[in-house]
């Protein structure tokens, strides 16, 4: 969700009402997925990297998701939607860490579009943090070194028991990942909006999954291709 900050300075704002503008076009993104057949929307919230930006920002940034889970708890249940957080915790001030839960634990019982949350979060870092977790498996002689396999490593994820992406979005028009989903993404489409977040509307979410299904996808294969809107996730 990228161009929170640019957006509100080109209009003489401060960077964290960019960032209040785009926590209000979350929920407009959350409505629109089931009419579209999505099912799994992850939305890049807050990275590792973003702690390195002026304090006030970091610290505005908080607030808007403390206040984005208080008024959005019942109304996500009440929409069967179940909200899970990827990312590490320990950083996270404790009285959002104790809001993150209680936001899972309310919906966890939700059975429409699984809506998952990264906050803190980066792909070397959930690789890193993987890769510790199968070490100490493997140290504990619970798992053999050349018995790990792609599942196993999988498993070890943040993501564990959701399906990898098949369409991901980053707007602003910057032409990179970011260090978002890096083993999941391995075969995600991808589509690089020029579009500042707080100026993406549910219309043009529409646009791009519909544009979206029309493209081929061949996982590697010529012989594997398939129609993209064949998978929704």
């Amino acid at each position: 969700m990228d161009g929170n900050g640019r957006w509100a300075e080109a209009r003489g704002l401060g960077r964290v009402a960019g960032h209040a503008r785009g926590a209000r076009r979350v929920t407009e993104i959350v409505k629109a997925c089931p009419a579209l057949g999505v099912t799994h929307l992850t939305i890049y919230a807050f990275s590792t990297e973003n702690w390195q930006r002026p304090l006030a920002e970091v610290e505005g940034l908080m607030r808007i998701f403390g206040q984005y889970i208080r008024n959005k708890m019942d109304g996500l249940r009440l929409n069967d939607v179940r909200v899970r957080f990827i990312g590490m915790r320990d950083r996270v001030p404790s009285r959002l860490r104790e809001l993150m839960a209680a936001l899972e634990d309310r919906t966890s019982d939700c059975r429409g579009l699984n809506l998952c949350i990264a906050i803190d979060y980066g792909g070397r870092d959930e690789l890193t943090r993987a890769v510790r977790a199968l070490s100490r498996e493997v140290e504990t002689g619970r798992l053999p070194p050349a018995g790990i396999s792609e599942a196993d490593f999988a498993a070890a994820l943040d993501t564990r028991g959701l399906p990898d992406p098949d369409f991901i979005i980053r707007t602003s028009g910057e032409l990179r990942i970011s260090n978002f989903l890096l083993w999941q993404g391995t075969y995600a489409e991808y589509d690089f909006p020029r579009t500042a977040w707080p100026d993406f509307t549910a219309g043009d979410f529409r646009a791009a999954v519909e544009a979206f299904r029309l493209r081929q996808r061949r996982f590697g294969g010529t012989d594997l291709a398939e129609p993209a809107g064949s998978r929704t996730a």
